[in-house]
């Protein structure tokens, strides 16, 4: 969905805007979309009937740069993958909660202090969204990339409370451990 959508967005484009667009929108840390497999999905995408190439230009020395279009195919693509993930809940698997599962395995201290860490790493990450949202570079996104850091912000402040409000409970003694 993500390719399928800035190709429309930005069409003509090679991959290597596609895949600078994606980072800036930090997509590889919440999109599941790997910088790396952004030309393979293109390939894909182009043999499936979903997008088509425009041109292949070389520049000097550069690598040859494949433009692409969407298709009417690929725009009924995007319409349904879109809408199925506006309308549907499709939480991903976390591997915490396997882990936290298994808590009384861990020992009281480890458990307390992997909590304090869990959050730690959360308010770094809350940081760094909200430093972007107030950056230069921006400026040149959607006001709605924005939004989708400010949700990213406030899930991770509700996760960073939890795990502060946990690690209470288990410093104050309320589970047995192994």
């Amino acid at each position: 969905m993500m390719i399928l959508g800035l190709v429309q967005w930005m069409q003509p484009v090679h991959g290597y805007d596609v895949r600078r667009e994606l980072l800036s929108w930090s997509a590889d840390k919440w999109a599941n979309v790997q910088p790396g497999s952004i030309y393979h999905a293109l390939r894909k995408l182009s043999e499936e009937g979903l997008l088509h190439e425009v041109a292949t230009e070389q520049v000097g020395g550069r690598p040859a740069r494949t433009s692409y279009e969407i298709t009417e195919k690929g725009k009924a693509e995007f319409q349904s993958l879109l809408r199925a993930g506006w309308w549907n809940l499709a939480p991903g698997p976390d591997p915490f909660m396997a882990a936290f599962s298994f808590l009384p395995a861990l020992g009281q201290d480890e458990a307390v202090s992997a909590l304090r860490n869990r959050a730690l790493q959360l308010r770094a990450g809350a940081a760094q969204l909200t430093a972007a949202t107030t950056a230069d570079w921006a400026d040149n996104k959607p006001i709605y990339v924005s939004w989708l850091w400010e949700r990213s912000i406030a899930m991770a402040e509700a996760e960073i409370a939890w795990c502060e409000k946990t690690a209470e409970r288990l410093e104050a003694g309320l589970i047995k451990f192994d």
